[in-house]
């Protein structure tokens, strides 16, 4: 067997002798289907190829067995977590806090930061913070929100409605996906060749003329004078 235990510090798997099935479903090393085989013949058919039982599927009804290298094996499933791991992009939610009264180089400020974090795919949550008696007029922190919600239209739409909590209103946005073509998808289309100018038809009722490309040479000419 090719099995290190030393080299790998856990397992997710049964293989070899803690396989206790009297019969499993066997999978060869390649991949082909080996049929329902007993336990005994499925380990000896393993150590004939110096490689590891391993039961990949407990559950099934016999659980399924693959003949492989199992240090191999799990060097493989490591590569394909890490490499979903790597497309699975992390939508974490930003938040921007106004004030009832914010001025408008705050505002600005403040929105150019949401931009940001929207264009970086995450979601964000603007809030109007009121403070005591301030909470009578949210009405302009509803007013405040609802100009936000259309600088950012272009990139952003409303993942939650403009709503009051106590004293905290609050609007949340999600980036929108974007279904525009890259400039690499334009330079990759051939540029379609100019069409050759069309000559000009000729009218069948015209005397057509032949004109000759042969050089002239000057001949000279002796005038005689009569009388």
């Amino acid at each position: 067997m090719r099995y290190n235990p030393a080299k790998i510090e856990t397992k997710k798997h049964r293989i070899n002798q803690e396989i206790r099935v009297p019969e499993v479903r066997l999978i060869g090393p390649d991949g082909t289907p080996l049929g329902i085989k007993s336990r005994n013949d499925a380990l000896r058919m393993a150590e004939l190829k110096n490689l590891d039982l391993v039961e990949i599927s407990p559950n099934a009804k016999p659980p399924v067995c693959k003949i492989t290298d199992y240090g191999k094996f799990l060097y493989e499933i490591q590569k394909k977590e890490k490499e979903q791991k790597k497309t699975q992009t992390q939508q974490v939610l930003k938040e921007i806090r106004f004030k009832w009264r914010t001025d408008t180089h705050d505002f600005n400020f403040k929105l150019k930061h949401a931009r940001s974090f929207i264009e970086e795919g995450n979601k964000v949550k603007a809030s109007v913070v009121f403070r005591g008696r301030e909470v009578t007029h949210s009405d302009i922190g509803k007013e405040l929100l609802e100009k936000f919600v259309a600088e950012m239209k272009d990139i952003a739409k409303v993942d939650q409605k403009i709503r009051l909590d106590t004293r905290n209103m609050s609007v949340t946005l999600a980036p929108i996906k974007s279904n525009k073509k890259t400039s690499s998808d334009d330079a990759e289309k051939p540029k379609s060749k100019p069409k050759p100018k069309s000559e000009p038809e000729l009218d069948p009722n015209k005397p057509k003329y032949i004109v000759s490309t042969v050089p002239v040479m000057e001949m000279s000419v002796k005038k005689e004078n009569l009388e």
